[in-house]
């Protein structure tokens, strides 16, 4: 999408597309911790998913399997809100 100035812009505060990290964005530059699950004492119950501001949250059948760590930028909301505590922010190595 070309850039638009100012007065380019479509009247009536159209967005013509979404804006989120998915498929355009690689942000995984822009952490410093990453989240990682101990799969083996989460409960599924996809509070994670559901908060995830960057959709990196990768699911299957209705159950947590990893994350899409393109897509994620360490924010630790996934962490967060887990209400077993499965998810722990880790130390980004570079």
């Amino acid at each position: 999408m070309k850039e638009q100035k100012w007065n380019e812009l479509p009247e009536g505060v159209i967005i013509p597309e979404g804006g989120n990290s998915q498929g355009s964005y690689i942000v995984a530059g822009w952490r410093t911790f990453k989240p990682v699950v101990n799969l083996d004492k989460c409960i599924h119950c996809m509070t994670c998913w559901i908060m995830c501001p960057d959709n990196a949250i990768e699911a299957k059948g209705g159950k947590m399997i990893g994350f899409d760590y393109e897509a994620c930028k360490g924010c630790g909301v996934c962490a967060e809100v887990c209400p077993v505590k499965v998810i722990d922010m880790v130390k980004e190595e570079r």
